[in-house]
């Protein structure tokens, strides 16, 4: 079966893959006066531990714990795989198989082959991050202090959303631009590669050729650019989505204190959404431009 073969294979991969929204100031301009009012919910993780010159953050403790959990789910419903399944094993065939039908309708078979286990591990990674975040108690639970109110601010939480943090997108973009790499040279040779970002396309002669190879030439560059900006847009992408959606929820829960158990529901149905958006869209970019470089390599040209 497709499913248990991919179960077997999911099971070997290490689920380790363990500015767009800005630091909002409200300055209230006077003669000589100005004050800033800092965002609800910090840009910056907190540090909760420190080792060495090494900090555990409160972002890393929520990626480490999801990795942790998707690792065990995954060996617990490999562990004695059924001919029916049912249970963890049929959830989790279910999922493998419905990511891999998807993936096979984009990129095609010899492309999923290849580089399946990555986009499906930063599917489901992502997606339970984001699920996490929006369990009650994350970003709650911790350290702070209470104002003249008499209301109490958390100024340390214990723990925050993975994605709500800058690095983890960023480290995540940074894999996948690493492997974008590996997968385009596999395809195309170093030539190949070279030729596909400055070598001039279509059939001409003369000086027309000249021309369109000069052309070619710039237009290359342009590209080059648009490569080495595509690791920000996925990082900033899913960063500023989360974040704003923690900001939303954190602000309805402060906006009224004796509804703030009701004013977030709405929202956390929406962030429900989100995630799962979040995840899809982050996986089809990296998918779509992974088969943007490969279609076009000597494999496919004789698969054509």
């Amino acid at each position: 079966m497709l499913a248990t073969a991919m179960h077997f294979k999911m099971r070997n991969r290490c689920f380790l893959l363990p500015i767009l929204t800005l630091l909002f100031g409200v300055a209230f301009v006077r003669p000589t006066i100005a004050a800033e009012t800092e965002p609800a919910v910090s840009l910056k993780p907190a540090e909760l531990v420190h080792i060495g010159k090494f900090a555990i953050t409160n972002s890393m403790l929520v990626t480490w714990v999801v990795a942790a959990a998707i690792i065990i789910l995954a060996q617990l419903a490999t562990r004695r795989i059924q001919p029916i399944p049912s249970g963890l094993q049929n959830f989790w065939e279910w999922l493998v198989e419905s990511l891999h039908n998807f993936l096979e309708g984009i990129i095609g078979r010899e492309l999923v082959r290849k580089t399946f286990w990555f986009f499906a591990t930063i599917f489901i990674f992502i997606l339970f991050v984001n699920w996490f975040g929006l369990i009650p108690g994350v970003g709650t639970i911790g350290w702070g202090h209470y104002d003249p109110n008499g209301v109490f601010h958390i100024d340390r939480p214990l723990l925050r959303g993975g994605n709500a943090d800058l690095n983890m997108t960023t480290a995540m973009a940074a894999i996948f631009f690493v492997l974008w790499l590996v997968w385009a040279l596999q395809a195309q040779g170093v030539g190949g590669f070279l030729q596909h970002l400055f070598g001039p396309k279509g059939e001409t002669s003369g000086i027309l050729k000249i021309l369109m190879a000069l052309i070619f030439f710039m237009v290359g560059w342009l590209e080059v650019v648009s490569i080495l900006f595509r690791p920000v847009s996925l990082s900033f992408r899913l960063f500023g989505n989360i974040y704003a959606g923690e900001s939303i929820l954190e602000a309805m829960s402060t906006m009224n204190r004796w509804l703030s158990w009701l004013l977030p529901i709405p929202f956390y149905f929406l962030e429900l959404l989100v995630g799962v958006v979040q995840a899809l869209v982050f996986m089809l970019l990296t998918a779509v431009f992974t088969l943007l470089i490969a279609q076009h390599g000597p494999e496919q040209h004789a698969h054509e």
